[in-house]
């Protein structure tokens, strides 16, 4: 596949336009002097609309587009509970999570930890999330960009790795949030319109031009078995989806964990102007996860019959970028460099951060405003280089990247989630018992793995939360008189959400009953 003169054109407006557009919306004012809160959370006043697109920006890149693709194709409709249950899980962030946050004025989720626990638990937290952010995820969004631009277009692969670095470095570096969000706008309206139109062309191909409504009812009478969320023990796919775990176990905790304290996700909500308008960030960010197996799972489960017997699950959605017109092709291909562009961003400028926030200024509590800036963008600038260079090594073996990614995180995910649940919502909960709980996580997780290499990754994860739970609740019991230092503010935290908000939400769980309850 290689992209015609028409398609190379439209991808470069596309690169001109965001990276001006960049530019632009982060601007300093005349003789104005950027300030941390200006460059890393974009002044506190990002608008509802910047909030919920940068939300889905930062979480939909190549990874998700190409490997759930994958996994429609191989497994079916199921794969979607990623996606529908995430939008039930911001819900929660916005309603319980993001009224303590917001309240106690935090830059970062580590900040956070030293607030309530101390400033060891910061540091630990802080070493590891920097650790994940560049060795895991910022190498895997550039690795399976460069391999989708390789595919679609011909560029070699390293050569691909190290444009889409340097672009999004371009992009990101200068103007820190308020770049990356506000034209995350106008990336997740792109990422949306190319979902759609390769959606339509895929069930409009299935029904041989009869339209999306047949095409999709072709799926569902030649490939019934692709259009269960619940899979029993009897589908050799169980392990990756393991039945009911999707909506009563694990995947609560993967979820609740990257929604709820992932620095690159909450970041945005922590810029808003006020808990309201975060609140309603929340609520788009929420209806755009239930649009989104419409763009990434159905043209997977559409190859199943456009393209059988592929080899490698992950050339399900390349194929059928193959298969588009001049022009069209284009615009499709540049909602998924916009998507990756977006998702480096994100990354990028979260790095940034808590280098910056977490390590640099406690170590240099005199440092001026223009100081912390600068050292953020020297931390952004080296992350990326360390990700280019680690790219191929980490992840050039994986025949699937995003398992890597599911894989590693998976180890740390328990862990995370009982630190800050029980910090957030059980006093007594000591820094001790959160160490103890993080470190216990790994290693439980690894001790499972290799031990029980037969339970399904989804049980272990909530097996090991409820583990590592235990644990922490029974030291913090134990060390009578270890109480952490507790600076963070929990009383008084008003819970209240508007009429909207709560129509809102009410409504997600309408559809998610009726999704269930059409797909069983």
């Amino acid at each position: 596949m290689s992209l015609s003169p028409l398609d190379t054109c439209i991808v470069v407006l596309y690169a001109i336009f965001i990276f001006a557009l960049a530019q632009w919306v982060s601007r300093e004012k005349r003789g104005g002097q950027r300030s941390a809160q200006d460059y890393f959370l974009a002044s506190r006043a990002l608008p509802w609309w910047a909030i919920g697109t940068s939300l889905i920006a930062a979480n939909i890149s190549a990874e998700q587009i190409i490997g759930m693709s994958g996994s429609g194709y191989v497994i079916g409709l199921g794969i979607a509970s990623y996606e529908w249950m995430a939008a039930l899980t911001l819900i929660i962030v916005g309603k319980f999570f993001l009224p303590i946050f917001l309240k106690n004025g935090i830059y970062t989720m580590p900040e956070f930890l030293e607030k309530r626990y101390s400033p060891t638990v910061r540091t630990v937290m802080a070493l590891f999330w920097l650790g994940v952010y560049v060795f895991v995820n910022l190498t895997s969004i550039l690795w399976l960009g460069a391999t989708a631009v390789h595919t679609v277009a011909g560029v070699d692969v390293d050569v691909a790795l190290v444009a889409l670095g340097l672009f999004a470095g371009a992009y990101a570096l200068y103007g820190g949030l308020k770049a990356v969000a506000l034209t995350d706008f106008v990336q997740v309206s792109l990422l949306v319109l190319g979902g759609l139109l390769i959606t339509w062309i895929a069930l409009d191909k299935v029904a041989d031009g009869a339209g999306v409504v047949a095409g999709f009812q072709v799926l569902l009478q030649r490939a019934p078995e692709k259009f269960h969320m619940i899979l029993d023990r009897s589908n050799p796919h169980y392990k990756d989806l393991p039945g009911l775990s999707v909506l009563l176990g694990g995947m609560w905790v993967m979820n609740v964990s990257y929604w709820g304290f992932n620095q690159y996700i909450i970041q945005r909500a922590l810029a808003a102007k006020s808990l309201g308008e975060a609140q309603k960030g929340i609520v788009l960010a929420a209806f755009l996860k239930l649009m989104m197996p419409l763009i990434i799972v159905v043209p997977g489960i559409a190859a199943v019959l456009l393209a059988p017997g592929l080899e490698r699950p992950d050339a399900a959605y390349p194929h059928l970028m193959s298969l588009l017109p001049n022009g069209i092709l284009g615009v499709v291909f540049a909602a998924l460099m916009a998507a990756v562009i977006a998702s480096l961003g994100s990354k990028i400028n979260s790095i940034a951060t808590i280098f910056t926030m977490d390590v640099y200024r406690p170590l240099r509590r005199g440092a001026s405003e223009k100081q912390l800036v600068r050292v953020g963008r020297i931390a952004a600038a080296l992350a990326l280089v360390l990700a280019i260079f680690s790219a191929r090594p980490l992840l050039g073996s994986f025949d699937q990247a995003f398992q890597y990614i599911q894989e590693f995180t998976g180890f740390f995910t328990p862990g995370i989630c009982v630190i800050f649940l029980l910090g957030m919502f059980w006093k007594r909960t000591t820094a001790t018992a959160a160490l103890v709980a993080a470190v216990a996580s790994a290693l439980l997780s690894l001790a499972l793995k290799l031990w029980l290499p037969s339970v399904a990754f989804m049980d272990r994860v909530g097996l090991v939360f409820l583990a590592c739970i235990a644990l922490a609740v029974v030291i913090s019991l134990l060390q009578r008189g270890g109480q952490s230092r507790y600076n963070v503010e929990l009383d008084d935290i008003d819970y209240t959400t508007s009429k909207g908000f709560n129509l809102a939400a009410l409504l997600v769980v309408v559809i998610l009953i009726g999704l269930y309850a059409v797909f069983w």
